[in-house]
């Protein structure tokens, strides 16, 4: 059994994003900010990463809060997903208990829950975790925010459409898909963020561990890539960097949006990192940092102004 984690890390993932529609909102437009900047939830990288635990890791991990149909093809409500996962009634288990099973699923030992069931017999059941890992929104930090759409065609012919002609053809839709992105998710770690749960929970309750981390890391470098759905082709993760602080350390890091730049021009094709905002930060902080790791994929970028200690390591 791998030992708790308790280091402190702050970090970012970088998403490219060519010929690609990485996060749409409602009307399937890639997400903009008010001044035009592309930009993806945290919602979405999570999900890739959730999604990427359960598929790689289904014998020896669970992910509680992740869409589950049941045989009339309706998505479970939470009560069915926890009967679903532990083999009990919500309204039979002792809030210590609903703790302990929570927190044997990775999904909330990393990202916490909002656990609110509603049914009859159900109250003073909820239960909020704060996770550990909080991840920020993705901005693009490419210098441009080209969306460009397309229309496509569907097989099958509309018969609510109006108009004896527009019955018999098959209808015709739009997609639209950002030209070349590069998003870049800021995230931080703290494991303390759940004392509070695992006291609650008891002694015998899992804690976020050396492994939980171990797999976190890998579904962070390979999660966007190994999801791939029609208007995500093109998406793949391109970075992952990580600065893990000493047990003891109380420094707080900025956001690594502001301290890690894409240049304008490419070198061989290649997008070229520019570290030097981050590599100032973190050498003035160098006694409180145990460890500087960037992966990244070598066949289509490269860094430069890295921090002396930093480890290179290819995604």
């Amino acid at each position: 059994m791998m030992s708790e984690f308790k280091n402190r890390v702050f970090g970012c993932a970088v998403v490219k994003a060519i010929n690609s529609n990485y996060n749409a909102d409602f009307s399937g437009q890639p997400r903009t900010l008010p001044s035009g900047i592309v930009y993806a939830t945290d919602k979405a990288f999570k999900y890739t990463i959730k999604n990427y635990l359960k598929d790689v890791y289904s014998d020896s991990e669970y992910i509680l809060y992740f869409k589950r149909l049941k045989n009339e093809f309706t998505p479970d409500d939470l009560t069915d997903a926890y009967k679903r996962r532990f083999q009990s009634e919500v309204r039979n288990d002792t809030i210590e208990t609903i703790a302990r099973n929570l927190l044997s699923c990775i999904d909330v030992r990393l990202f916490g829950a909002t656990f609110a069931p509603k049914g009859e017999g159900i109250k003073n059941k909820n239960i909020s975790i704060h996770g550990p890992v909080q991840i920020n929104h993705g901005v693009n930090i490419w210098k441009e925010n080209n969306i460009f759409s397309e229309q496509i065609m569907s097989p099958f012919r509309n018969p609510g459409e109006s108009g004896s002609e527009d019955k018999q053809a098959t209808t015709l839709g739009r997609q639209s898909k950002l030209e070349e992105g590069h998003y870049l998710h800021h995230f931080s770690i703290n494991p303390k963020n759940l004392i509070d749960v695992s006291t609650l929970a008891g002694e015998d309750a899992k804690k976020l561990s050396e492994d939980d981390i171990l797999k976190l890391k890998e579904a962070m470098r390979r999660g966007v890539t190994w999801y791939d759905s029609a208007s995500k082709a093109g998406a793949e993760n391109e970075m992952l960097v990580w600065v893990q602080l000493n047990e003891d350390s109380k420094i707080v890091l900025p956001n690594f949006t502001t301290l890690i730049m894409l240049d304008d021009e490419k070198i061989n094709g290649k997008c070229v990192y520019d570290f030097a905002g981050l590599k100032i930060e973190l050498e003035r902080l160098n006694d409180e940092i145990a460890s500087i790791e960037v992966y990244y994929n070598k066949q289509t970028c490269s860094v430069k102004n890295l921090p002396v200690s930093a480890t290179e390591i290819d995604l």
